[in-house]
């Protein structure tokens, strides 16, 4: 498969957290930040040069592209990733780091473009926030699962059934890799670009953009019951007023957000 890789050069960290929300509605799928520069990823055949423009254009920035191959992505990944620590509770780590000890939960994580691996910010307080729930025996719906990241952490706090639902095929071949590297048994993994109306859940993961969020809301109440617990990311403080409407409008209530890099997690529970 091959990737377009656009490079932007940046002036400062919040410049690049802004961009990677703009690009990631518009469908690219990896970032990483250099000194003075952001890469960003996204399949050929998704890759729209106007729509580009068009944010690089409002930023006053500019942009360089070309495409790169699946297996040179993959290299340049692995060359980059360094383990992921999440206060005490849990690490993130790739299969060639030595294991991490002094953390409650250990992740394996075989490091491809797929979104999900600690180091964005969103993920990272997704992490965090599930740190505060009870997982034992419950059941879990993972909604744009990337590299499987949460449902992995999920089973490992104790959930027994998880729900794990991506619409790229990348993520869902690197998702079943590390959930066999995480020896899990728990997480029903598919391909989907909607969420089903299976049984309803008691925790549902939603680390994706506002966007989707939105257009997803009444498929992420079909699955909640009374008291179901919902941590939403992938969106910008700027965000905020529009997540609370939007989460009033359909019974939800805002217990605690969170804030890292220029990027919100809240966590709530359904109220209807």
């Amino acid at each position: 498969m091959t990737y377009t890789q656009i490079e932007i050069q940046i002036t400062n960290q919040a410049q690049s957290e802004i961009l990677i929300a703009l690009l990631a509605n518009i469908g690219f799928e990896g970032f990483e930040e250099k000194e003075n520069t952001l890469q960003a990823f996204i399949k050929k055949e998704d890759f729209i040069e106007k729509d580009v423009a068009e944010i690089i254009t409002k930023n006053h920035l500019i942009f360089s592209q070309k495409n790169i191959e699946q297996q040179n992505w993959n290299a340049q990944w692995e060359s980059s990733f360094e383990p992921v620590i999440v206060d005490n509770f849990a690490a993130v780590r790739a299969s060639f780091h030595k294991p991490i000890t002094n953390v409650k939960y250990e992740i394996i994580i075989t490091p491809k473009m797929s979104f999900g691996t600690g180091h964005h910010a969103t993920t990272f307080l997704m992490m965090q926030q599930m740190s505060k729930i009870n997982f034992t025996h419950k059941w879990v719906y993972d909604f744009g699962t990337g590299t499987g990241v949460l449902a992995i952490l999920a089973e490992k706090m104790g959930a027994t059934q998880i729900f794990a639902i991506d619409n790229d095929d990348w993520s869902i071949e690197n998702t079943n890799e590390n959930i066999l590297a995480n020896n899990c048994t728990n997480i029903n993994l598919k391909k989907a670009d909607a969420i089903e109306l299976i049984n309803k859940v008691d925790i549902v993961l939603a680390n994706i953009n506002l966007n989707v969020i939105s257009a997803a809301m009444n498929q992420i109440v079909g699955i909640c019951k009374l008291q179901t617990q919902v941590l939403f990311s992938g969106f910008l403080p700027t965000d905020y007023a529009q997540m609370e409407k939007l989460l009033t409008h359909h019974k939800f209530i805002n217990i605690r957000s969170i804030e890292k890099n220029n990027w919100l997690c809240i966590q709530c529970t359904y109220n209807a």
